[in-house]
């Protein structure tokens, strides 16, 4: 298993705390033990990646556990589908590392297989390396994979974005990418405190080259938040751009907010 060079493609070596391709291309080992594979030209702006106010407000409401089944759910589903001998896994969009750690934390119980994060904002990618020392983490784009052709046996794929030609192209034979996406209904309570009228969440019916799709799960249950979780929910995701001030403010001050999440977890195995 080898990352690639994000400028020539080229397999990186790793020596000397440094990963180097055959056209020296150096890339330095941070002391948290994350390595930066992403180029400055290839950088839509100066920092990518979400705020840091949504990462802060993600980590309070994810490790309050509510969205703990989804985290579970994903953990029995690979541990279902890989391949048996499995040895490399990746979390695109890994964030700061929650869903990654507990993969890595709970796949290895009884096997021995290799997990990768991978995500646009470095200062996410800090964190989890430093709290998750078992996993490997890389800051990259994730339109432009840094790992070498045909060396990963599965891909969880949480909301990131990734091109499907992509996937296949670092993904084994027989090997699978787990994707989770909204359900119809998923913080449906929160989108009607922000937009006139609520549509329920269009299936992504994609279809992907050189994959099968095996298995299609839902997972919906009931979120009872108070103000303060409520408000990080809302920070947490794009819907915060739209809400208002006042929103925002009433949030802060609901004593129960019941809200739905619902998610949509689809199985495609490479052919």
């Amino acid at each position: 298993m080898s990352y690639q060079c994000p400028l020539c493609h080229s397999p990186l070596l790793f020596t000397h705390h440094q990963w180097r391709c055959e056209n020296n291309h150096q890339f330095d080992c941070a002391k948290e033990g994350y390595v930066n594979l992403l180029p400055v030209q290839h950088k839509r702006s100066k920092e990518p990646g979400d705020s840091v106010e949504m990462m802060q407000a993600r980590r309070v409401f994810l490790h309050s556990g509510y969205y703990q089944e989804l985290q579970q759910k994903t953990i029995q589903l690979l541990d279902k589908y890989l391949p048996e001998g499995a040895g490399t896994l990746l979390d695109i969009g890994c964030g700061e590392g929650y869903y990654t750690a507990a993969v890595q934390a709970q796949l290895n119980l009884h096997q021995n297989i290799t997990v990768y994060g991978l995500d646009v904002a470095k200062i996410a990618v800090r964190y989890g390396a430093k709290r998750y020392p078992k996993v490997n983490f890389c800051v990259a784009s994730s339109h432009r994979l840094p790992f070498t052709d045909g060396s990963l046996d599965g891909i969880l794929r949480i909301y990131a974005p990734c091109k499907a030609n992509e996937l296949a192209r670092v993904v084994k034979p027989h090997g699978i990418v787990l994707t989770v996406t909204p359900g119809p209904r998923h913080l449906y309570q929160l989108k009607e405190l922000i937009y006139q009228e609520v549509n329920l969440h269009p299936e992504n019916k994609e279809q992907w080259e050189g994959f099968e799709l095996i298995s299609t799960e839902m997972l919906a249950y009931a979120m009872p938040l108070d103000g303060e979780q409520a408000h990080n929910l809302l920070q947490m995701t794009p819907f915060a751009w739209r809400a208002s001030e006042q929103v925002k403010t009433n949030l802060m001050t609901e004593k129960l907010f019941n809200c739905e999440a619902d998610f949509m977890l689809k199985i495609y195995r490479r052919i």
